[in-house]
């Protein structure tokens, strides 16, 4: 059923679906941009130096909101009992676009737009995954769009979601439960990467919880028999898990963080406490391991003779991948063809490289043809996956910095920071923005879109992955 709706997607695609019309939107989108760019340079490099961790992003929130109300859109602050979440809507009717930007930072990797490893701040936080570049090229797409429903040159309601904590307890879950995304015909999104394409790959599902162990303390050495040693249940179940790598697909992984193994050496520890992750290609098989983990919890229990709880801190989806906006997606990035780059700029890739230990290769500015959609792909996982299960999600990735770096790290910090960056998240303003034209102004097109999708989802239905109640803000 996917083949008939991509044997199709190059008549929906085609210049007299389009219309002349959408050339002319589509220049006023990328002047529009290159009108702003100043000012959104300003604001990225606002939440590049004030680089706040998961629902911590006070800065970042308010600069993105402030930007948004100074170019007319209505703001809701602090949806989904999430102080730092967002949305900025302008327009009305149909059809409605959203369009998802982020602003976390990750701790620990403070960095300077230095080529070398040179913290800004010792131990503090930094843009590893550029979502300072993130959330500002999708408000800056956004504002173009608006631009345009002002002037009466497309109709409907432009959207535009302020997605805090990412990286760590997934803060779209708690927007999704709270119905933000019901409303949408289609959802843009874009990452930064080290390269340009129309993303049409999934990602991992993902589930995250912790096992906390109770025993007893007693004097380590006059009286141990006397302990019953939660440290002693966690030892066992890392173990427990670290040979069941040998007997599950390869497309899983599982990670684990020991938060806490006890406090002094001369005692027996009554408690301990490991936040696990566990991930596959699909929810499914993501599930089976997750039910086999959490049983080798009580499992190490019973051999230490100590009491356990498991709590759900959040899960998230894999990504339902849509083709036929890939394609549209495609389009655009042709239009707007590669990416150049300075002498000094080259350089400062080299350096990055050298410094992380990769070919001294520089930034790949080209845009890569449409890939085929993997079965199974690798990489990471992202609440974007959750969305995706709700409404359309049409994506891109665009080259914020070398071929090749380290993602999560200094490197990429520092990329974010400067003119590699800079351009990077330009870019992809420009093809969301042109991206979004065609959305508001081919309705074949959506239908197209909306049909990929419902075939892909098929009968289930979405149930978010996370515990009752408001998100863990404030906590560890």
């Amino acid at each position: 059923m996917i083949k008939k709706f991509l044997l199709g997607v190059a008549l929906v695609l085609s210049g007299t679906l389009f219309g002349q019309s959408t050339v002319k939107l589509k220049q006023d989108i990328i002047a529009q941009i290159e009108q702003e760019q100043s000012a959104l340079i300003d604001v990225s490099d606002k939440i590049w130096a004030a680089a706040e961790i998961a629902f911590q992003e006070e800065v970042s929130s308010e600069t993105l909101i402030a930007y948004a109300r100074s170019h007319g859109f209505e703001v809701e602050v602090g949806v989904a009992d999430t102080p730092t979440a967002f949305v900025a809507t302008y327009g009305s009717g149909k059809p409605v676009i959203g369009i998802l930007g982020e602003f976390d930072a990750l701790p620990g990797i403070s960095q300077k737009a230095s080529p070398k490893k040179e913290p800004l701040q010792a131990g503090a936080a930094g843009h590893g995954c550029g979502h300072n570049l993130f959330g500002t090229a999708s408000l800056g797409a956004a504002v173009a769009v608006k631009k345009l429903i002002e002037a009466g040159k497309i109709k409907g309601t432009v959207k535009f979601f302020g997605t805090p904590a990412e990286e760590k307890f997934f803060g779209k879950l708690w927007m999704a439960r709270a119905g933000l995304f019901d409303d949408l015909d289609v959802c843009l999104d874009w990452h930064p990467a080290d390269q340009i394409e129309a993303d049409v790959q999934s990602s991992l599902a993902l589930v995250d919880f912790k096992v906390e162990f109770f025993g007893q303390t007693a004097h380590a050495s006059a009286d141990p028999w006397n302990g019953r040693s939660a440290s002693d249940a966690l030892e066992l179940y890392t173990h427990g898990i670290n040979m069941y790598r040998e007997h599950i697909q390869p497309t899983v992984r599982i990670h684990y963080h020991i938060q806490d193994g006890g406090q002094v050496v001369n005692v027996v520890p009554d408690y301990s406490r490991i936040w696990v992750r566990v991930r596959d290609t699909k929810r499914e098989g993501m599930q089976e391991v997750y039910e086999r983990v959490q049983a080798m919890a009580e499992g190490a229990a019973i051999l230490a003779n100590v009491d356990y709880k498991i709590s759900l801190i959040s899960g998230i989806h894999e990504i339902l991948p849509n083709r036929v906006g890939g394609a549209a997606v495609q389009k655009n990035l042709e239009t707007l063809g590669d990416i150049s780059y300075t002498a000094e700029e080259t350089a400062f890739a080299h350096k990055i490289q050298e410094a992380t230990n990769k070919p001294k290769i520089g930034i790949d500015g080209t845009v890569k043809p449409l890939r085929e959609t993997l079965e199974h792909p690798g990489g990471g996982s992202t609440d974007v996956g959750d969305v995706s299960f709700i409404v359309p999600v049409v994506r891109l990735g665009v080259a914020t910095a070398p071929k090749g770096t380290p993602w999560h790290s200094w490197a990429v910090v520092a990329c974010g920071g400067m003119s590699i960056g800079h351009k990077g998240m330009l870019y992809a303003a420009k093809a969301l923005g042109m991206t979004m034209v065609d959305m508001f102004k081919n309705s074949k097109l959506r239908a197209a879109v909306k049909a990929e999708f419902k075939e892909r989802k098929g009968d289930y239905v979405y149930k978010g992955l996370l515990p009752e109640g408001p998100p863990p803000i404030g906590q560890q």
